[in-house]
């Protein structure tokens, strides 16, 4: 199925909902510009592992084909060894306007040969830095959400980052946490260091490392980074509605959002979010009908995207077939009969059974989707948080013997 397609079938399918009153939380949002890049909406889907490859990404830009939509992160030392997941993860549909990688890593080292990569293959117009992942496997090595506590490391990996992208015309960006903790935050000082060492723009999750993805985000750091920064402010956390983002815009003045689990089985969401940022009270409800031929269309890019392996497209598609149908009237038995399925021909069966005339109740449109996580117990190396640099010991153990994880 060609992409093109695809995105021609979903910017004009779906009910459009006009019921809705108008929101003057914010006016309309002019584009951001990213170094070179210009982003004429400026709404970032913020990269998810298992999410966010070239077939979601696809769905997504159809809707909204202005946006800014992130690769799922790679770990800079996967991409230095020419790992195969890493590198199926770097590839782009050729419909899609800004190819945007993020990467991932703790070593600046490392992190600067996955950038030269990706400068020297011509891999993608503009590159993420993950410091927000709050992921126990990631931050006990100090990376993710935890790098920005060592300001030499979270500096340096943004200098040689930007050192050898920028000459390519390659715009970079910086993601980051509120801290580690509430006794440990960081994020005005990383977002200063991240605009000082040439980030283009920085995005806030408003969550510590400790709240993981549970409560509710502080959109007042937002407002608070915005004030102190120049370069453009993403605000992330708690987006789940066209009008969650103008909220968002209205109460901190971010120069634009960043959606993460507020999209899962619901890619037109960024079609609300473009058409609320154009000052448009339109909003895209679509009908069970509508949403099975969105999964079909989702699976059969997955088969291109895992190469032909129609099995382990199936497979990869269960998880989003559950956040597609959340909230839809349908039983536990069709769900088990989707979880159960082998092939698309299974998929098609399942939904030939379904009431496809089914609309989402309205209580449910801008609810959360997905699980609420909390951390449990906020993972990092030893002694991290007794210093705001790192000793050479510390170096040594993160560095030395290399154990940055090359597989997936």
């Amino acid at each position: 199925m060609s992409s093109t397609t695809v995105s021609q079938e979903i910017s004009n399918g779906g009910e459009v909902r006009t019921d809705l009153p108008s929101v003057s939380l914010s006016p309309a949002l002019p584009p951001v510009k990213l170094g070179n890049l210009t982003v004429q909406t400026p709404v970032v889907l913020s990269p998810m592992a298992g999410v966010t490859n070239w077939p979601f990404r696809v769905l997504c830009e159809g809707y909204g084909p202005d946006g800014l939509y992130v690769a799922e992160m790679i770990t800079a030392r996967a991409l230095v060894a020419r790992n195969p997941k890493a590198l199926r993860l770097c590839r782009f549909d050729p419909s899609e306007k800004i190819r945007s990688l993020q990467l991932y890593g703790v070593n600046p080292s490392i992190v600067e040969q996955a950038a030269r990569i990706v400068v020297d293959g011509h891999m993608a117009d503009h590159v993420d830095l993950n410091f927000g992942c709050p992921v126990p496997k990631v931050t006990r090595r100090g990376g993710g959400s935890a790098l920005p506590w060592k300001t030499d490391l979270f500096t340096q990996v943004i200098r040689r980052t930007v050192a050898v992208c920028e000459p390519a015309g390659i715009s970079v960006t910086a993601k980051i946490r509120v801290g580690i903790d509430h006794d440990h935050e960081s994020f005005l000082e990383a977002g200063h260091i991240a605009q000082e060492e040439g980030a283009a723009a920085v995005t806030l999750h408003a969550r510590t490392t400790a709240e993981y993805y549970g409560g509710h985000s502080d959109w007042e750091r937002i407002a608070q980074l915005k004030q102190e920064l120049s370069v453009p402010v993403f605000g992330n956390g708690d987006i789940w509605s066209a009008e969650d983002a103008q909220r968002m815009v209205a109460q901190t003045g971010c120069d634009g959002v960043a959606v993460g689990r507020g999209c899962q089985g619901r890619p037109w969401l960024f079609a609300d979010i473009k058409n609320a940022f154009a000052g448009s009270s339109e909003r895209v409800n679509p009908d069970l009908g509508h949403v099975c031929g969105v999964i079909l269309k989702h699976v059969n890019l997955l088969v291109d995207f895992y190469d032909g392996d129609e099995r382990m497209a199936v497979h990869d598609m269960r998880k989003h077939v559950a956040w597609y149908l959340k909230g839809f009237p349908v039983g536990g038995e069709v769900r088990r009969r989707f979880m159960e399925s082998e092939t698309i021909s299974d998929f098609e069966n399942v939904m030939a059974d379904l009431d496809h005339s089914a609309k989402l109740p309205q209580e449910v449109l801008s609810k959360p989707r997905g699980r609420v996580r909390y951390a449990k117990k906020v993972h990092l190396p030893y002694g991290w948080l007794e210093s705001r640099t790192t000793t050479s010991e510390q170096r040594e153990a993160l560095f030395g013997d290399d154990p940055m994880d090359a597989s997936y």
